[in-house]
């Protein structure tokens, strides 16, 4: 079993442990304000789900204090943007949240959550200058490649989009991640390998992988219990995400195995709870199948 895990990476730049901290500075998307759409995608709760809120200097204080059992004196942490759309606010706005966001000494980055459509020449320009100070991840739900599913779930942009950003980001040497969410309605394994394919190929620094999983008080909530959507079983979950993994340049960053909703607000599948007995099957199934990133990858 051999994959390049965040919080390996993130060792081995730092020498020491980095933690996330996930934070808040705007409260809408375009998907959900009309500007897009008003709904927002079909799996989103919105706010992100251990986001802080507040501001922004409260918030780091607030979420350190949650990890008050695990931190020492050389801890370091990334700033993380996580709810809604991080880029879609005025200029002003976002400038003091990132600069506030990176102002502490022992956070080492910024990570900041968005969509393609969100990125125009002005936050472009704000991302490059915080980026001189500190390391800018710009982190996109990408989801799927597949059109037909990308309007069910209504992500509200094409891949075109996608291919805009990233070309923009890595122009001004922003790191790229892209989220993948594995096992949506209707998708086959060749549908999932195509957008694993497409991330392993599209210039980008890491990715996300998310195994579906439902929320209360969204509107995959209610297909669910009108019978329309099927959830994963463990070992299906496992072996697709191995697929991707093995899809996967050697070098890329894989910053998540898993997807794991709030406990408060999850319908289904109700093993994905358990985290750790999650990440223990996922590595189990790696072991035993002697799954190594980059062993399908073809450049």
């Amino acid at each position: 079993m051999w994959y390049c895990s965040l919080n390996e990476a993130l060792r081995r730049s730092y020498g020491t442990k980095v933690y996330k901290l996930a934070l808040s500075c705007v409260n809408t998307c375009p998907n959900r304000d009309g500007t897009v759409g008003d709904r927002g995608c079909i799996f989103c709760t919105g706010a992100g789900e251990f986001a802080e809120s507040g501001p922004v200097s409260e918030q780091l204080l607030r979420a350190k204090a949650r990890l008050a059992d695990k931190i020492t004196a050389e801890t370091r942490y990334v700033a993380y943007f996580q709810s809604f759309t991080n880029t879609y606010a005025s200029i002003e706005t976002l400038r003091r949240a990132f600069f506030a966001a990176i102002e502490p000494e022992d956070v080492v980055a910024l990570s900041i959550a968005t969509r393609p459509d969100c990125l125009g020449a002005e936050v472009l320009s704000l991302l490059s200058e915080v980026n001189r100070r500190k390391p800018v991840w710009v982190e996109m739900g990408l989801q799927t490649t597949n059109p037909a599913t990308a309007r069910y779930i209504r992500r509200g942009c094409d891949l075109a989009a996608f291919d805009a950003a990233i070309e923009r980001l890595r122009s001004i040497g922003i790191t790229v991640i892209l989220h993948q969410i594995i096992g949506l309605p209707g998708e086959t394994a060749e549908d999932i390998f195509a957008t694993a394919d497409y991330i392993a190929h599209a210039g980008v620094q890491g990715v996300k992988f998310h195994l579906l999983y439902v929320a209360e008080g969204t509107d995959l909530a209610e297909e669910y219990r009108q019978g329309r959507v099927r959830i994963l079983e463990p070992e299906e979950y496992f072996s697709l995400l191995s697929g991707c993994i093995r899809r996967m340049p050697p070098e890329m960053v894989i910053h998540r195995l898993t997807g794991d909703g709030a406990k408060r607000n999850l319908l289904a599948p109700l093993w994905s709870g358990n985290k750790k007995w999650v990440l223990n099957g996922i590595r189990r199934y790696f072991t035993e199948h002697d799954v190594v990133q980059g062993s399908l990858y073809q450049r």
